[in-house]
């Protein structure tokens, strides 16, 4: 099982292209089951979490081809394109479902184009219950008949699906998604209220949109859907990954360096800029991305709660936190997403972190230094901030598990080592 070692003390500087969306990919690449022509995403992260929906998808006949993203900088990034014409099964089974929970957003383009979908039920989830009674409530709004056999949920609209006011009872970004889909081909109106805003979520209206759809309100807490009989093929970029971008800029903060993050978009990370530049971190917009360097002074403490998107992301937070461990003064982190995001503290409190854990608010009092440490991964976003925390630690700090760092960051050893990190893989 590979391990990642990072030697800490050096300063970052140089530039790092981001990635596309791994949030975004996942459902645009669901999307192409939606139509009978092909679609084709660009700037598509090559990783984990997108080759295990890939084989989700070829399971149920899907055509799936890769290739190299000749617009995409560097090398960076690849070519998907989805031929829904192929797909013959509605069966998405436990052994590839269980492995990644974004898989249960393949169930509205099912039920909504077909009729019907069986697909499995994903499972536990390290950090959080994440249920899907969000996305099965909906559906029935929108005429499905559904049902739990076996650890599957079946689903059937045999004549279609059928437009609905849907307002969900909490921010859910996966129900928003799948439902938005579903609706796409369901006949009449549907508003979806309480909708999820996420960057993410806009992209995926705009490829929809690209294909046929009708939808208006994208970006807004109203989503509202006129249903058409059939969507096209198209062409459409994913957008830049604004969690990789904010982890990268964590990473200039907590070295005292400055970084480049070429791709990256302000209006996708106004919540994190506002914390940095509250602890002395300047994120300036230049041409084609964000630079990121100190301010006079030390980091100093803060206040902050995770939300729904434009709040505080909670796919931040462990980032964030490994910043603060090495600030001025105390800081408090309050996770109101979900009730098991503090795996990475007692990781943190090995290199020499001060952390109060009180429920669901982390309470942190920075230290002059961390120290290198073997620690553990539990989990995506607890793995980067282990990284983090390294590139600042005095010695080495050796990171185990980081297969999960592999779902959702593309080449990390070779972007931050570009920029001066001394930071290897080791493979057993």
């Amino acid at each position: 099982m590979d391990r990642i070692a990072v030697r800490g003390g050096r300063t970052l500087q140089g530039t790092i292209h981001i990635s596309g969306a791994k949030n975004a990919a996942l459902p645009l690449m669901t999307a192409g089951l939606l139509s009978e022509e092909p679609l084709t995403l660009t700037n598509v992260p090559d990783l984990a979490d997108i080759g295990t929906l890939a084989r989700v998808m070829e399971e149920l006949g899907t055509g799936i081809g890769f290739e190299p993203d000749p617009a995409a900088p560097g090398n960076h990034g690849r070519r998907l394109t989805i031929d829904g014409g192929k797909v013959r099964a509605h069966v998405a089974p436990y052994d590839l479902v269980r492995k990644m929970r974004a898989s249960i957003l393949v169930l509205g383009p099912l039920l909504a184009r077909f009729g019907q979908a069986k697909v499995s039920l994903p499972g536990g989830c390290a950090i959080g219950t994440r249920p899907v009674d969000l996305h099965l409530k909906g559906m029935q709004q929108l005429g499905a008949a559904i049902d739990l056999q076996d650890g599957y949920v079946i689903a059937r609209a045999p004549k279609g699906l059928a437009g609905a006011r849907i307002r969900l009872p909490f921010v859910s970004v996966g129900a928003t998604e799948n439902l938005l889909m579903a609706a796409t081909l369901a006949k009449g109106e549907t508003v979806i209220e309480n909708a999820a805003r996420e960057p993410e979520i806009a992209d995926l209206a705009d490829c929809l949109c690209a294909m046929g759809a009708r939808i208006e309100g994208a970006g807004s807490s109203r989503l509202t859907i006129q249903g058409v009989d059939a969507l096209s093929g198209a062409t459409h970029a994913v957008i830049p990954d604004r969690i990789e971008a904010g982890s990268y800029a964590v990473a200039a903060g907590i070295t005292g360096g400055a970084i480049t993050l070429e791709g990256a978009r302000a209006d996708h990370l106004g919540a994190l800029i506002e914390v940095l530049d509250r602890i002395h971190i300047a994120v300036e917009e230049v041409p084609g991305g964000l630079h990121v360097r100190p301010k006079n002074g030390r980091h100093g403490g803060i206040d902050i709660e995770t939300q729904p998107h434009p709040g505080f992301p909670t796919d931040l937070q462990a980032q964030i936190m490994a910043l603060l461990t090495v600030a001025d003064g105390a800081s408090s982190i309050h996770e109101s997403i979900f009730e098991n995001r503090f795996m990475h503290v007692p990781e943190l409190m090995r290199m020499g972190a001060d952390i109060t854990l009180k429920g669901a608010v982390a309470v942190i009092r920075g230290v002059p230094r961390l120290k290198g440490a073997p620690v553990m991964a539990t989990d995506l976003r607890a793995s980067i901030s282990l990284v983090l925390a390294g590139l600042a630690a005095e010695g080495e700090t050796v990171v185990n598990r980081v297969y999960h760092l592999d779902r959702g960051y593309e080449r990390v050893e070779e972007k931050l080592g570009a920029c001066g990190a001394d930071i290897r893989r080791l493979s057993d």
